[in-house]
């Protein structure tokens, strides 16, 4: 009889969320009542494994263990960032959005059913120790990431500051694994930083789109331009961003923008179809402005991007960026968890596709690699190498993406490592200067 209470209690729970769909407006309504009866006879096919599992095991098993994990490969088979999140996770995850939290510092997916670096956080232990975009972690502690889901990861690696987490990577050119010892640390996400880097000339880098980049840019752009002088051009570096918060790549790109669409969004559900748009501003900065660009700038990172380059307000200079162009909705559940689903894609103001196609930069220029890996440059990892990502919407740019190689041509100069440690950042800086000294000759010549 307790079997049968607790399969008539999963039933029940299943209806339950079936409700809440409806409710939230996934799928049609006329189409419910066709829906329901298949949608049941799954449901309650899955109540069967759990009674099964439930009496049959050979110990006993924490039911709501059960359901999460059957909850997560759900999610695991539609594409790599819809997952589930424990309460715990999804109380940390409200946390580092907020700006700070205990950890190594650096932003993982799965490829190829490997855990693999995103990219590392700017200035953290990860980034220290020359973590870099690729790396492919295949222990934790010792214990093998195969199989292991990016939520489980994280909670891994997380962790009070001063406490040690060991991982064990493989890079292309290791002929075997590493170990790598990393010291947590309270990850304070400096959202931006700033400098000038010449008379004139500004630089702001974006670590991260958490909730107080925007003020924070608005800040540092504000120290930049009250510095003596005109500021002549600004170099906006978004490379290795994994990206964000929708709402604050938008306020970043509009600070930029006099008019005109940014970034709209398209989903099957009415209330995923959005379009945000640039807003007039007391003060405009109309100076030259160099976005720079990687294959670790994704998501919010791209909006910026790309927004900028289709109002022809920038030039985005360095190699093609990760493609991740999918808007992922954060839906509480009544234990506290909650799921990460995705609910729609992003698109350019002119309609481009950014998911796994990401933003080609007008100028192409490789970031430097390190010198022990120039035998073997890393093929960075990009959106459309992970499993069951999202297809891009090719509809939408009328052709695909130019491929682009993510190191220079054989005979292609790009800066010489012994003058440059950072060729993309040298090479805009020589931009906005020649950008300067053509203006001034077309105004001689205009006069």
């Amino acid at each position: 009889m307790r079997k049968l209470v607790t399969k008539k209690k999963f039933l029940a729970m299943a209806f339950l969320l079936i409700a809440l769909g409806v409710f939230v407006g996934w799928g049609r309504v006329h189409r419910v009542g066709a829906d329901i009866n298949p949608t049941y006879e799954k449901l309650k096919l899955l109540a069967d494994v759990l009674a099964i599992v439930e009496r049959n095991y050979v110990e006993p098993v924490n039911v709501s263990n059960l359901i999460h994990g059957a909850i997560n490969g759900m999610l695991e088979t539609l594409d790599p960032h819809s997952n589930f999140m424990s309460a715990d996770v999804f109380k940390e995850m409200q946390t580092e959005t907020r700006g700070s939290f205990g950890g190594v510092g650096f932003e993982i997916t799965i490829r190829d059913k490997v855990l693999t670096v995103v990219a590392p956080i700017e200035d953290t232990p990860a980034f220290r120790a020359g973590i870099q975009s690729g790396d492919q972690i295949l222990r934790i502690n010792g214990k093998s990431t195969k199989d292991m889901n990016l939520m489980d990861a994280v909670k891994l690696m997380r962790g009070p500051q001063g406490t040690q987490v060991t991982i064990t990577i493989m890079r292309q050119g290791f002929t075997e694994p590493r170990d790598i010892t990393l010291t947590r640390a309270t990850i304070p996400i400096r959202s931006v930083r700033s400098r000038m880097l010449e008379e004139g000339y500004g630089y702001i880098k974006i670590n991260q789109f958490i909730e107080k980049t925007h003020p924070d840019m608005k800040a540092a752009l504000s120290k930049l331009e009250s510095k003596e002088g005109t500021l002549k051009g600004l170099i906006l570096d978004l490379r290795n961003d994994p990206g964000g918060l929708l709402e604050q790549a938008v306020k970043v790109a509009d600070e930029f923008l006099e008019a005109g669409l940014i970034v709209y969004t398209e989903g099957r559900v009415e209330g995923q179809k959005m379009k945000f748009y640039a807003q007039k501003k007391a003060k405009e900065h109309d100076y030259p402005l160099i976005v720079l660009v990687n294959a670790g700038s994704a998501s919010a990172a791209e909006i910026v991007a790309g927004a900028l380059q289709d109002h022809g307000r920038a030039v985005i200079l360095g190699t093609p960026t990760f493609g991740k162009g999918s808007v992922q909705t954060i839906i509480p559940l009544e234990d506290g968890s909650a799921i990460r689903l995705t609910t729609a894609r992003y698109y350019t103001p002119n309609g481009r596709s950014i998911q796994a196609q990401g933003i080609v930069p007008d100028i192409i220029v490789a970031d430097l690699v390190p010198e022990s890996q120039r035998a073997a440059p890393p093929r960075f990892m990009r959106e459309k190498d992970l499993e069951h990502h999202l297809k891009g919407d090719e509809q939408k740019t009328g052709k695909t993406p130019e491929k682009i190689l993510d190191k220079p041509k054989k005979g292609e100069t790009v800066v010489s490592p012994e003058r440059q440690e950072d060729p993309p950042l040298e090479r805009a800086l020589e931009l906005l200067k020649t950008w300067q000294i053509l203006n001034k000759i077309v105004k001689q010549k205009a006069a």
